[in-house]
C-alpha cells in the first residue's frame, strides 16, 4: 500500500519517462508533489524503491527506472492519488494520518458489557527523524473501552527512539485520541507542513510552537503555528515482549 505522495511520484514519474525517455529531476519533482524542499523527495523515492516500484541505477545522475506499478495506475487515474494535471501537479489533496473509520468509544451504558472497542492501525508513526503521513489501513486491534476514554481513535506503529525518555520504543503500538488541538505537556501525533508525521511533546513557545523529543540525542523543532497540524493525542500504549 502505498501512500497518496509515494502515488503520485511513482506516477509523475513514470508519466514523464513515457513522454521523453528521461525521468524527472528532483525539482520537477518537488514542484509536481508541492513540497518544501527537496528532502521530501528523497524519502519518497527511497520508500518507493524499498517497496520494490523503482530502481535508481548506479553511476547515473537523475537516473530511475520504473519496476512495477499498482493497479490503479496502470488502469488510468487512480481513486487513490486524485487527479494529476496540467504538468502533473497533484491537487485537491490534503494528507492526513486519519483515514476511514476511527474505533468510537460510546458512552457507557447497561448494555454494553465491557465489550472491546476496534481500533483501527493507520500505519507508522515517526520518533525520530519525521516520516511521511501515513494513510493506510491496515487492520484494526481491539481495546478496553477503559483505556481509550471518548472519541475516536487511531492505532499507529511508532518508529525510532526520539520518545524513549517518555517510556515510547520503537516497535510499540500508540493509540492516539483524534483531535486537532493540543495542551502544552501533551504527547502528539503532529503533521508538519502537511508532508511529515511525527510524534512528539508539544508546546507553546511564544508565538511558535515547539516539538520536543524525550531523547537528548535529538533536537527540539521549533516551528511557526501554520506548519504544524494537530492530528491527535496519545492515549494509550502497547508493546509486545
Amino acid at each position: 500500500m502505498l501512500t497518496r505522495k509515494q502515488f503520485e511520484l511513482l506516477r509523475f514519474v513514470h508519466e514523464r519517462l513515457k513522454e521523453s525517455g528521461v525521468p524527472p529531476s528532483f525539482d520537477e519533482m518537488k514542484d509536481a508533489l508541492d513540497l518544501r524542499s527537496k528532502s521530501g523527495i528523497h524519502r519518497l523515492i527511497t520508500a518507493l524503491e524499498e517497496r520494490g516500484f523503482i530502481r535508481r541505477l548506479p553511476n547515473r545522475a537523475r537516473a530511475i527506472e520504473v519496476i512495477k506499478l499498482p493497479d490503479s495506475v496502470q488502469h488510468g487515474i487512480s481513486s487513490i492519488g486524485g487527479a494529476m494535471s496540467g504538468g502533473g501537479r497533484a491537487r485537491g489533496f490534503t494528507p492526513n494520518v486519519i483515514e476511514g473509520n476511527l474505533g468510537r468509544v460510546r458512552a457507557s451504558s447497561e448494555d454494553d458489557g465491557g465489550r472491546p472497542v476496534a481500533v483501527p492501525m493507520m500505519g507508522r508513526i515517526a520518533a525520530g527523524t519525521p516520516i511521511e503521513a501515513i494513510q493506510s489501513k491496515s487492520h484494526v486491534i481491539n481495546m478496553p473501552a477503559d483505556m481509550l476514554g471518548a472519541g475516536d481513535h487511531f492505532a499507529l506503529e511508532v518508529r525510532g527512539d526520539s520518545m524513549i525518555d517518555a517510556g515510547i520504543l520503537d516497535g510499540d503500538t500508540a493509540v492516539i485520541r483524534k483531535t486537532d488541538t493540543a495542551d502544552t505537556g501533551d504527547i502528539v501525533v503532529a503533521l508538519i507542513d502537511e508532508e511529515e508525521a511525527t510524534l512528539k511533546r508539544f508546546r507553546r513557545r511564544g508565538a511558535s510552537i515547539a516539538l520536543e523529543p524525550a531523547n537528548t540525542a535529538y533536537e527540539v523543532r521549533i516551528l511557526p503555528p501554520n506548519r504544524v497540524r494537530i492530528q491527535g493525542k496519545l492515549v494509550s500504549l502497547l508493546r509486545r515482549y
